[in-house]
């Protein structure tokens, strides 16, 4: 694909050039990681700036997301992506890989510097959701902080750099300035701007901001941040499109190819129906999220990959709504149990009410099926990020559900995230949903090449 960027990601791109040091606060789904990687392009390959470069990214980003990113435009496929993942075998033998930019999950941040030592190797260094490094009491941040001297570029991503609190923003600006802007510690930084709330004779339990505080820090930092969640200071299309990729682990890959295989080659091309051909892309679609009903209509569990990408979108979003579109009731249920842990405010749509108070601002996340959330309800109020957890082939209601946030009385971009598993159905629904063509036809071709495939590699 050609990539022809926005006002907004053009504007990044030459700040993140120009600039040693930059956060890139910035809502999942504006392009992050393609702003990031044009720019580490230029410098690596037009500029000679750059000669190693490091990400750190939440596990399922790692997995896929940056070397899938890289493959996808026509002017990154020079950019060779190497993932630090799996055991310390295989991350030594990708570490000694020649690449151009080395991706690591967040949690082997540690281990990482300890290997290196004193011959830490990269010269450029890119957070992404740096709000993990929030804690200044944190392995990862205490780690990053000791080779942060050698490393000469330093950029950090995120949507919401302090989510909870003004307190979450000292350790991220402290990696990309040395303290210069908020103080050389955090209690130089509280002291400053906080004054001491609850606390006992020896402890202080939480800080309230002086007055005037979120001005004076907005300032401070104003010159290596770049803040664009306000769409009054960029120009955004009213809808913006982010496809996730989501990789599977070796035995749901093999559960799902054992299941492709047995379907498709039950059913003999020249034979498809309608019918058989959407028992067909159901059981598929069923297990690319993760679960798939028994005979006897039990789920049974196959993976948390897309599961797992899920949670990670939703931190990403740092307490942002979402709308969450489901297609199957496992789908559901897995996603409850996995969110009740997240101290969220999360509900499953069923009835008025719901609607009333998800626009209240009362609801976090908001579980919906497309059948029963898509026509007439009015959710524009309550958030502008939607997620696609499981794909539908009806683009009747693909569109209408997607319809609920994007309406008149929005004040936001909506942004429409869908979790895709790579090589799978998945692809072929969100290609038809994309195109807009005839879903029947899109669906037969499909299974009919995925047979040819299928009958080639066994023959």
């Amino acid at each position: 694909m050609i990539f022809n960027p926005y006002p907004y990601q053009a504007y990044c791109i030459e700040y993140l050039i120009s600039n040693r040091s930059v956060g890139l606060f910035l809502e999942p789904g504006l392009g992050k990681t393609v702003i990031t990687l044009t720019a580490l392009c230029d410098l690596r390959y037009n500029r000679w700036e750059v000669a190693k470069a490091l990400i750190i990214a939440p596990k399922k980003v790692a997995e896929v997301t940056w070397t899938a990113e890289a493959k996808k435009w026509e002017h990154l496929k020079k950019m060779r992506i190497m993932p630090v993942l799996g055991s310390m075998q295989q991350r030594l033998r990708a570490l000694a890989t020649p690449a151009d930019a080395y991706v690591i999950n967040r949690e082997n941040t540690q281990w990482l510097v300890e290997h290196f030592k004193n011959n830490w190797p990269f010269d450029t260094v890119i957070l992404d959701e740096s709000s993990s490094f929030k804690n200044p009491q944190s392995k990862r941040f205490k780690s990053l902080k000791l080779v942060r001297s050698r490393i000469y570029r330093f950029v950090e991503l995120t949507g919401t750099p302090a989510s909870n609190s003004l307190e979450d923003l000292w350790a991220q600006i402290y990696l990309l300035d040395g303290g210069m802007r908020l103080g050389s510690t955090i209690s130089a930084y509280r002291d400053r701007y906080f004054i001491p709330g609850k606390r006992n004779r020896t402890t202080i339990f939480s800080y309230t901001p002086k007055d005037g505080s979120f001005e004076m820090i907005r300032q401070a930092i104003s010159d290596i941040c770049i803040s664009m969640k306000a769409s009054d200071y960029i120009s955004l299309p009213d809808v913006i499109m982010d496809d996730i990729p989501v990789i599977l682990d070796s035995a749901a890959r093999k559960a799902y190819e054992q299941l492709e295989m047995e379907l498709l080659l039950q059913v003999d091309e020249n034979t498809i129906t309608a019918g058989s051909a959407g028992v067909l892309t159901g059981k598929l679609l069923q297990l690319c999220n993760g679960a798939v009903y028994d005979n006897e209509h039990r789920a049974v569990r196959i993976h948390n990959c897309k599961l797992e990408a899920f949670v990670e979108l939703i931190e990403q979003l740092n307490g942002q709504h979402a709308l969450v579109f489901f297609n199957f009731q496992h789908d559901r249920d897995r996603m409850l149990n996995v969110l009740a842990s997240m101290n969220l405010r999360v509900r499953v749509y069923t009835k008025a009410k719901d609607e009333a108070d998800w626009n209240n601002g009362q609801i976090d996340v908001l579980l919906a099926h497309p059948a029963s959330c898509g026509y007439g309800l009015n959710l524009q109020l309550g958030g502008h990020h939607v997620i696609w957890f499981g794909l539908t082939w009806s683009l009747e209601q693909y569109e209408q559900a997607n319809k609920r946030l994007h309406r008149q009385g929005q004040n936001e971009p909506v942004i429409i995230h869908h979790l895709i598993v790579q090589d799978s159905m998945d692809e072929t629904v969100i290609k038809a949903l994309h195109d807009k063509g005839n879903m029947q036809n899109a669906l037969m071709m499909a299974l009919k090449a995925r047979i040819e495939k299928i009958c080639k590699k066994y023959n």
